[in-house]
């Protein structure tokens, strides 16, 4: 069995780790030219669903390594106002860890970085009798018993394939940075939210070495062009928007660095497909905002259960489409339960748009 992966981020690494340790053939196409070029996040938290999947995917000599770079922060959701009275505390059962995005996606990549080719956008695929074929922009073409989109939340398989998924904005922007973490103090924490007037939000998690700092607030409050300005105008940007907040929150803003903005966008929620040899996971099939702090947990989880659901048919001859059915049948609720959750916990903290019904 040879399974295509469309995309190398943290669902498609984890699914190539899963799927060598089981025994199948895997080919992964990345159209970055290296795992470097772009900005994606910074902190990420990981719940039971994101460690439990890694154990499943990774080596434990991995896994451990890995596990030692994580911060544990304080199960529990605090909100501040903007003069950082107390406002709610929510507490989380299970386990939680703060770590580094980079750093997950390197302790990733050793095992699976000869079966990675970078620099091949998707141009399409075909599914022919029992095979699929995918196209690449270079002219060149790969094929496979099965084809996983793992390309994100502007998925070109999900763009082919499912057509009528729609992916929209949730009407919000955020700025993503980092602060020393030493101006988090007070506020280890999950995750730390300080909400304000007009749907203002900042928002503060530690990880071991620096604490991620997010700004946030509704799109038609923020100027165009966040794109093009310098590191200085963002800081004086958000430095205006938060006049009269308290001096803590003003010094992490003074302090902020490799600050970039992003648009929030979400999947729009839609019935169960007829399975075939082509599939998605994570941000792919169910891209949210980060308001419930799932994404990358169900993207892991997506990885593991897709491994778990085809290493049988590899070794005992099993048929594959009632194998993917199971995947996919699971990966539908469990991720559109998650987008709604999310729409929902965006729309009481951060003034989030309401998820379009279809």
């Amino acid at each position: 069995m040879r399974v295509i992966v469309i995309g190398a981020g943290l669902g498609g690494l984890a699914l190539a780790n899963g799927l060598l340790r089981a025994g199948i053939d895997v080919a992964v196409h990345e159209r970055d030219l290296s795992p470097h070029v772009r900005r994606q996040g910074y902190r990420l938290h990981l719940s039971d669903m994101g460690l439990d999947a890694l154990t499943s995917v990774m080596t434990p000599e991995r896994r451990a390594a890995f596990l030692a770079t994580a911060h544990t922060p304080s199960p529990r959701f605090v909100r501040f106002d903007p003069t950082l009275a107390g406002v709610e505390v929510l507490g989380h059962s299970g386990r939680h860890l703060s770590i580094d995005r980079q750093t997950l996606r390197e302790s990733l990549l050793p095992d699976v970085a000869e079966t990675i080719t970078y620099g091949t956008r998707l141009t399409g695929f075909q599914v022919v009798a029992d095979h699929v074929t995918a196209r690449f922009d270079d002219g060149t073409t790969v094929t496979g018993d099965v084809l996983v989109g793992a390309d994100g939340i502007n998925s070109a398989v999900r763009g082919q394939y499912l057509p009528h998924a729609r992916v929209v904005g949730t009407g919000l922007v955020q700025l993503y940075g980092k602060i020393p973490a030493e101006l988090a103090e007070g506020m280890d924490n999950v995750f730390t939210a300080i909400t304000g007037p007009g749907h203002r939000v900042v928002g503060v998690a530690p990880t071991r070495d620096y604490a991620t700092c997010s700004f946030g607030a509704r799109a038609e409050d923020l100027p165009a062009g966040l794109n093009l300005m310098t590191q200085d105008q963002l800081r004086s940007l958000v430095m205006d928007l938060t006049d009269g907040w308290h001096p803590l929150v003003r010094r992490m803003i003074s302090q902020w660095y490799d600050v970039f903005p992003l648009e929030l966008r979400t999947s729009v929620p839609i019935p169960p497909w007829q399975t075939t040899r082509v599939t998605l996971l994570g941000d792919a099939a169910h891209a949210m905002s980060p308001a419930a702090g799932a994404g990358a947990n169900l993207a892991l989880r997506d990885a593991a259960a897709l491994t778990q659901a085809l290493a049988p048919v590899l070794a005992r001859g099993g048929p594959l489409i009632p194998a993917l059915r199971s995947y996919e049948q699971e990966m539908i609720d469990t991720g559109f339960a998650a987008v709604r959750m999310s729409a929902a916990n965006g729309a009481r903290f951060l003034g989030q748009d309401p998820l379009p019904s279809s």
